[in-house]
């Protein structure tokens, strides 16, 4: 089967890729992957923190597929049908597990992170518990995008927000433009967006943002100095969480969900002490996809507004360099494998 793989940072290459069959995994036909800031990560510094890619390897973890094993049909999966995939297989024995953190499960095998193999190949073999089946009218793209979906909403639910609570975004790439429809409908009463790119500041006030502005100083004078009571940080700066800190409010909450370049950052330890800030670190997601589902089929959230760009598997490549170098307006690269 064709796959893509990573030779080297800002090296990727069509291949030829074989996988046993699993007794216990049932046999898929990737049908969508999208291109997610992780997968970026490993293109362009080859690993995220200690997470190294051992060349040649295969990224994704954002993809849907079509059941292609006629044992699918024992668990409720019949041939052909299309499911989202949860790219996590948590061990369900250590403690993290064992309290239901199975986002948290230090031995999970992770589609697309080093050294667990990705989607961006043609046949793929999951767990049947990892498979979601989609209501009629989800397409591939649609149903790939459910793992960024669910990724925010695991990052809304550790930041409780409040009914009639001020919000920040910070940083509108896809994570953050979801997070930024997931607090209006969690109730947030105003939803403002920092991002340094126009283009992405047009798309967050197009999707609910009631104001977007390029610089920390301009959200503190739309919020007359006060900041907001919670902050969502979603970029791959090192200074993002700096700004998401300088944005909240006197006793406010910010929850960071970004994964910085060179895996690291810095905040000035004045400001957050003497604001008394809260602060948690978004890692993955629990079970959240029937939520996501859920959610998509009321239409109260547009994931078609991130999926701006798409691509085949033999241009793929392409996808990675528009969005190492955010060209042409892009946000979320979708990769088909299937027409």
């Amino acid at each position: 089967m064709k796959a893509l793989f990573l030779d080297a940072p800002g090296r990727l290459r069509l291949g030829e890729y074989e996988e046993s069959a699993s007794p216990d995994h049932l046999r898929l036909r990737v049908q969508a992957v999208t291109i997610c800031g992780s997968d970026l990560h490993y293109y362009k510094e080859g690993a995220i923190g200690s997470s190294v890619a051992i060349q040649p390897h295969i990224l994704g973890h954002e993809f849907s597929a079509i059941i292609d094993d006629e044992r699918g049909a024992a668990f409720g999966f019949p041939m052909g049908t299309l499911v989202a995939v949860d790219p996590s297989e948590p061990c369900h024995h250590c403690e993290w597990c064992e309290r239901g953190e199975y986002n948290l499960c230090p031995n999970v095998k992770f589609s697309g992170s080093a050294p667990i193999h990705g989607a961006l190949r043609e046949v793929f073999y999951a767990r049947p518990e990892s498979l979601f089946k989609l209501p009629a009218g989800f397409d591939s793209a649609d149903a790939a995008l459910l793992e960024p979906l669910g990724v925010a909403i695991h990052a809304i639910d550790l930041a409780k927000i409040r009914l009639g609570a001020t919000v920040a975004v910070v940083g509108a790439g896809a994570i953050g433009l979801l997070l930024l429809q997931l607090a209006r409908v969690v109730g947030a009463s105003e939803v403002h967006a920092l991002e340094p790119l126009a283009y992405r500041r047009e798309l967050a006030l197009r999707l609910g943002a009631d104001s977007a502005h390029g610089t920390p100083q301009e959200v503190l004078s739309a919020t007359s100095g006060r900041g907001v009571d919670v902050v969502l940080e979603a970029t791959d700066s090192p200074s993002g969480p700096e700004s998401a800190c300088a944005v909240a409010r006197i006793g406010g909450k910010v929850v960071l969900v970004g994964i910085p370049d060179g895996d690291q950052f810095t905040l000035t330890a004045a400001q957050v002490r003497r604001k008394g800030l809260t602060i948690k670190l978004s890692r993955r997601m629990g079970h959240v996809y029937p939520r996501a589902i859920q959610l998509l089929a009321q239409q109260r959230v547009d994931v078609k507004a991130i999926a701006t760009h798409h691509f085949t598997l033999e241009n793929a490549p392409q996808a990675f360099v528009l969005q190492a170098e955010r060209g042409d307006g892009v946000i979320k690269s979708v990769v088909h494998l299937e027409d």
